[in-house]
């Protein structure tokens, strides 16, 4: 087990760089870019960095050498001889050979292209310009990079033993979090925490400790990185990415209707009929599940990533039962602003009436509220989103107006595309 306090007081980022490797990512991201490098390899988009908590003043934190220095070392990174041989023979959801040939030949070779770096008041712009499957490995990347340099510079002034104390009080709250969550009966719980992590180290730690507390019931890991050294089950299977680009690909309005259900056929086609899960919300889940095909019934289940996730998950039921489909039988994976007492709460909700699994994100990867002066190592939401393809501008209503992104005149526009009505506001935390 790693001293992390240790580490961290000693840590030179030449030693312990942010980004380690390529497959550092989230697992859905390489399952993703395997489609889009096959489908759309000459698609041009831009992706940028958006903080939504304006309050944390990245560019007043963060030193831009050091910021560049991470960012240029990730630019460095090629696949390692062992990665590729996890990659290329490992069994993924029961599935031997998920990656192609054709596209670990094209990854192996890959260096992900230059990046655009800008200060702007106290915050930074952060673009990535260039091929789809390309630009699109630099989300997760650069999220990291953020969150850990706001990390580092709270850390740097701190004593080693104001440290140690610091993370032992931090490892006390996770672990009284996962005694609790050991008394959820049939639990099934993965860690979904890469992108807004407090460090790679705590995130490897809390992985560490989601195994021994919860044996079988934490059935595994979004970063591959980590899953590979564990001997973990990666997880994951795609994003809103995917509507946003092929909805602004469309060149008409009915095409971008269409775009949500292209996306999934898409999938189905390339994955066989595995990794069945729908990601409903990027224009509305109500409008979503009410002109969805009728062969999406019969898919495995559903991600709840936005909104009431109540409101979501009775939706999602009362949609299968008009499908005639049993609810029992389907799978409700909660993926938006979850810590322990919603968990609870969901699970008491929703067990047996649907599977229930949860992907754990930030308040399990970097729950450090109240234990620095100030709040300061308090988590924000941070996301990098595609902002553009081949020139148009992408959008995302979400089922949380506070989540949409794009253009207001845009954002209007699929609004009316999408029939989207009355939405409630829900704050994000994270």
């Amino acid at each position: 087990m790693v001293d992390i306090a240790t580490r961290v007081w000693n840590h030179k980022w030449k030693i312990d760089p942010i980004v380690r490797s390529l497959i550092d990512t989230d697992f859905y991201k390489l399952l993703m870019c395997q489609t889009v490098q096959r489908r759309h390899p000459d698609t041009r988009v831009t992706f940028s960095l958006i903080n939504r908590t304006k309050d944390v003043p990245l560019a007043r934190l963060v030193d831009e050498g050091e910021l560049r220095e991470q960012l240029d070392h990730i630019r460095s990174l090629s696949l390692s001889r062992g990665e590729s041989t996890w990659m290329r023979g490992n069994t993924f959801y029961g599935k031997r050979q998920m990656f192609t040939p054709e596209f670990m030949d094209w990854f192996e070779a890959l260096r992900l292209p230059p990046y655009y770096l800008e200060r702007v008041g106290d915050q930074y712009e952060l673009t990535f310009e260039g091929a789809w499957p390309e630009v699109m490995l630099w989300e997760i990347p650069a999220l990291s990079v953020l969150m850990e340099l706001r990390s580092r510079a709270v850390l740097h002034d701190m004593g080693r033993f104001e440290m140690q104390v610091l993370y032992a009080r931090a490892m006390t709250k996770l672990w009284e979090k996962v005694k609790r969550l050991q008394k959820l009966d049939q639990l099934r719980i993965a860690d979904f925490g890469t992108r807004r992590r407090h460090s790679f180290l705590w995130q490897d730690w809390a992985v560490q400790a989601m195994q021994e507390g919860l044996g079988t019931a934490f059935t595994g890991t979004s970063n591959c990185l980590i899953a590979k050294n564990r001997d973990l089950e990666a997880i994951g299977t795609n994003a809103h990415e995917l509507p946003m680009v092929y909805a602004a690909l469309a060149d008409t309005d009915e095409g971008v209707r269409q775009a949500p259900y292209d996306v999934l056929a898409d999938w189905h086609e390339e994955h066989e009929g595995n990794l069945r899960i729908i990601l409903p919300d990027t224009y509305g889940t109500k409008g979503f599940l009410d002109d969805a095909p009728d062969w999406l019934a019969g898919w495995t289940g559903i991600r709840i990533d936005s909104g009431d996730p109540v409101k979501g998950a009775e939706t999602a039921i009362d949609w299968w039962k008009d499908r005639g489909e049993d609810p029992r039988d389907k799978l409700v994976i909660f993926s938006d602003g979850l810590d322990v007492g919603v968990i609870e709460d969901l699970h008491s909700r929703f067990a047996g009436r649907v599977r229930v699994s949860f992907g754990w994100g930030t308040l399990l990867t970097n729950d450090f509220r109240g234990l620095v002066k100030d709040d300061a190592l308090a988590p924000f939401s941070l996301v990098c989103k595609a902002r553009a393809a081949n020139g148009r501008p992408t959008v995302k209503l979400s089922d949380n107006p506070e989540k949409a992104t794009g253009p207001a005149e845009e954002v209007e526009r699929y609004r009316q595309i999408f029939e989207v009505g009355h939405q409630e506001r829900r704050e994000v935390l994270v």
